[in-house]
């Protein structure tokens, strides 16, 4: 058993290695494919747009630079305008009715936007998109809470992280079926695009059959109430007997909390109680931060190269449609390969925060990189010599990919989902994401109006404020791994500092502080036993 396993997930007691089985990762990996459907309309439409048979089944064929930016802007932020909505009202179904069933409503309501989309009418085609957006804006809202409130804190960032490494396997197959399709059927045939299009029930049907096996999430059952199946879920995703010590200590430190957050309220929430209680000193900040994180993680770039990618690569000089989305589908692999490092070696092992402070600086001086080169080589108007600025400059694409990869693309969702307490975590997590939806909605409208308007400035706007993300990373971001959930407020709390080190620091020495009262507590009690 790995090193990691043998640390102690409470004060005073050994963490059983049952808990870091095979059920953690099952429930991860079942609920994961809400990401899968997030990551692959993420990855198809911007390859689908340039497909000859979908050009001209919607009117993009014989249209002007102008025409096509603007349709092309519609067609992909109408997905990320539902998804605001369908994040919105996700809060209330996930806090109403639990995780997994806001989940699986979800599903089902993505399935009727891709049903919209088969059709072939632009109306249809936009209200498709909104439906898809509804679905997946409500189920990524609560996907990172649900596995979150079920993982060991040991393992929760590597579980977490199956969301995006389920997000990014998606998206490399929403990258290589528009190629594949673009290469082996003729653009004459509608099929080209309804290939693509059509893939989107497979990542909704699976969500539905592998999510509605699985148990719902012990702390929200425990915010209801529901005590005992609160134990028996946690028994199960922990592999524990209900009267084992270990799941008894986790539970009346979940059951405390809990009487803690509801006390004052005579065990009830109102709406107007949860509102308030997100503008609390000590949680206000955790809203702020995450917000502050998800609105980089936009306006570092990334969504501007998953829904535009052969755009981009056309920026810098490749040319033809196979070619840009030859280039796409590598840029997809390069992702998913960084995401699997984060997710499955670093982000337990390096923490959150080291990696937000290299991937992002490797990240902007590759954005740096290509706006000198689309500058100096004039790749906006004219194709430029493939020369080794030119390959140097497919390469910048890649490197940010990896960079990015394990870093800004999803620490925000993990560090959204961890930090709030459990009375105001969904809704807080609602807020941010959707804010997060909104940058996106924002960045993804713009982009081909900015690759018309500022072109070669472009590539230095994401570059500039991926500075700023380190920056605000670095001042504000506090190292969150190994924590507990109920032990956010010692990092977080209205009394520490907003400074990220000085968050930290503060946290240790209120943990060491605590270990030694609970062993010297021990040693009494030892003495006194003899």
């Amino acid at each position: 058993m790995h090193s990691i396993f043998k640390l102690k997930e409470h004060p005073g007691q050994e963490a059983p290695q049952e808990i870091y089985g095979y059920r953690p990762y099952l429930l991860a990996f079942s609920a994961s494919w809400a990401s899968a459907m997030y990551g692959y309309d993420s990855a198809f439409i911007g390859g689908t747009l340039s497909l000859p048979s979908f050009q001209a089944t919607f009117g993009l064929a014989e249209a002007t630079n102008k025409q096509k930016a603007d349709l092309s802007s519609n067609i992909v932020s109408t997905f990320q305008a539902g998804a605001f909505f369908g994040c919105a009202l996700g809060f209330f179904l996930a806090e109403k009715f639990g995780r997994k069933k806001s989940m699986i409503a979800s599903a089902f309501i993505f399935i009727l936007g891709a049903i919209l989309q088969m059709v072939g009418r632009l109306d249809l085609l936009y209200a498709g998109r909104v439906f898809t957006g509804w679905g997946v804006g409500a189920s990524a809202m609560v996907l990172p809470i649900y596995v979150s409130e079920c993982s060991p804190a040991l393992i929760r960032g590597r579980l977490v992280g199956v969301f995006e490494i389920m997000l990014q396997v998606a998206l490399v197959f929403g990258f290589w079926v528009n190629y594949g399709v673009n290469q082996n059927v003729p653009g004459s045939d509608p099929k080209q695009w309804h290939i693509p299009v059509a893939i989107q029930f497979v990542p909704a049907g699976a969500l539905i059959m592998s999510l509605l096996p699985m148990i719902e999430s012990p702390r929200w059952l425990a915010s209801k109430g529901k005590m005992q199946q609160a134990a028996n879920a946690l028994s199960w995703v922990r592999n524990l007997p209900e009267d084992h010590p270990y799941l008894l200590q986790e539970l009346a430190q979940i059951e405390n909390a809990v009487d803690h957050e509801l006390g004052s309220t005579g065990g009830s929430r109102s709406w107007a109680q949860i509102y308030r209680g997100m503008l609390q000193k000590g949680i206000r900040n955790r809203i702020v931060i995450a917000c502050g994180l998800v609105v980089f993680q936009n306006f570092t770039g990334i969504n501007a190269v998953n829904y535009y990618s052969p755009t981009i690569f056309k920026s810098i000089g490749v040319t033809g449609t196979s070619a840009g989305l030859l280039g796409t589908g590598v840029f997809g692999i390069v992702k998913m390969v960084a995401t699997v490092l984060y997710a499955g070696f670093l982000v337990d092992k390096c923490g959150r925060r080291p990696l937000l402070l290299v991937g992002g600086a490797f990240a902007g001086f590759a954005m740096f990189y290509l706006a000198v080169y689309s500058k100096v080589s004039g790749s906006f108007v004219a194709t430029p010599p493939q020369d080794a600025g030119a390959r140097c400059a497919i390469a910048m694409v890649y490197l940010y990919a990896f960079f990015y990869g394990f870093s800004w693309n999803g620490i925000p969702w993990l560090f959204t989902s961890e930090v709030l307490p459990t009375r105001v975590r969904t809704l807080g997590m609602t807020f941010c994401i959707c804010i997060q939806w909104l940058t996106q909605f924002i960045v993804v409208y713009s982009l081909p109006h900015m690759v018309i308007g500022m072109t070669y400035g472009t590539f230095l706007f994401f570059g500039c404020c991926t500075v700023l993300a380190v920056l605000f990373a670095w001042l504000f971001v506090p190292e969150t791994k190994a924590v507990e959930l109920e032990a956010m407020d010692l990092l977080f709390g209205p009394d520490v500092s907003i400074l990220a080190w000085e968050a930290r620091e503060s946290y240790e020495k209120t943990v060491r502080a605590r270990a030694s009262v609970l062993g010297e507590k021990q040693d009494v009690d030892h003495h006194e036993t003899v």
